[in-house]
Order: structure tokens, then C-alpha cells, then sequence
């Protein structure tokens, strides 16, 4: 019985962490997507001018990326493309594993909403460019996520072990995180 209890300690101080770091991440997402290119307090001037860019055709700015002459476009669309899909594998590995539907379909549905909220908030408060192109993107990254943690479950054949797996990365992941978080002023 002891150890039993001691096994249920573990496991919520696991889950606690998990959360915390997902939280974190979450955060890194608002600051990443939202004050890269602003400040919060010009976020709230009103003063403020607003530049939308909004792209409504699939692959449109993909295609302009692949096709353009300048290096200069080329190196931008490498880190947006990677960019925006690297982000959101977490998404998808989390959502794995904190849902208890892990159906692939509906939490790329639900990657899905979070992206176009995204883009949709990126629209109206003018704060770079609202792009298809980036919600495709976006839920790509969290399809690698949510096949990652089924590839771990195939490979681990344990759900715990994969917890454990994730919650490892999730511990060397937390400090890059934090400094991204807290130290660094991101440009995009």
C-alpha cells in the first residue's frame, strides 16, 4: 500500500509539472504569435495603426516563398515555414496526452480552432499577417505532435511510459522555454 501511495504522489507531482510546463508553453505561444512585433502597451494604444495582411489562398505565400529570386525571402520563408510548424508540434503531443479522446481527428480539430483563432485575433488587432498558409502549417506541426506521441505509444507500448518520455522532454525543453519566455526579445 505504501508504495501504491508513494506511485500516486509521483504521478500528481508528474501531472503538476506537465501542466506548468504546458502553461509555459502556452504563454511562449501569446508571446511568440501576439507581442513579437508589438509591445503589450502598444497593443493597447489606440493610437496605434493598423496593417492588416490577410491571405485566403491556400499555398499562396508557400508558393511566392518557393519561387522567389531573393535569398533574403528565401531564409524569412524557411524560418516561417519551419516556424510555424515546429511550434505546435507541443500542441499536438500535449493534447495526446492530457485528452482522454485520443482520436487523431479531433484533436487536429481542435489544433485546427486554436490556429485560426490565432490568425483570426492576428487579423483584427493588425499585429502581422493573417495567412491560410500559416493555419496549414500550424496544424501540420500538430499533426507531427499528435503522431509522435502515437509513434511513442507504439514503440513504449505503455501510456505511463510515454508520460514518463514526455515528461523527461518536457524537463530539458523547460529551461529553453523559460529563457524564450522571460529573456528574450522575440522579432519576427
Amino acid at each position: 500500500m505504501k508504495n501504491g501511495s508513494i506511485m500516486n504522489k509521483q504521478e500528481r507531482i508528474e501531472t503538476v509539472f506537465l501542466y506548468g510546463v504546458f502553461i509555459c508553453y502556452v504563454l511562449f505561444l501569446f508571446k511568440l504569435l501576439f507581442l513579437s512585433r508589438i509591445s503589450l502597451l502598444d497593443l493597447l494604444n489606440s493610437q496605434r495603426t493598423l496593417d492588416r495582411s490577410i491571405n485566403l489562398i491556400p499555398f499562396n505565400s508557400i508558393k511566392e516563398y518557393i519561387f522567389s529570386n531573393s535569398a533574403t525571402i528565401k531564409n524569412f520563408a524557411f524560418a516561417n515555414v519551419v516556424g510555424n510548424i515546429v511550434i505546435f508540434i507541443p500542441l499536438g503531443t500535449y493534447l495526446s496526452l492530457f485528452k482522454k479522446n485520443k482520436r487523431v481527428i479531433t484533436n487536429l480539430l481542435f489544433i485546427l480552432i486554436v490556429s485560426l483563432f490565432f490568425e483570426i485575433i492576428q487579423g483584427l488587432l493588425g499585429i502581422g499577417a493573417s495567412d491560410i498558409d500559416d493555419i496549414i502549417l500550424n496544424c501540420l506541426g500538430g499533426l507531427v505532435g499528435i503522431l509522435g506521441y502515437k509513434f511513442l505509444l507504439f514503440i513504449l507500448r505503455d501510456g505511463k511510459k510515454v508520460r514518463t518520455a514526455i515528461t523527461i522532454l518536457s524537463a530539458i525543453g523547460l529551461p529553453v522555454l523559460l529563457y524564450l519566455l522571460f529573456v528574450v526579445r522575440l522579432r519576427l
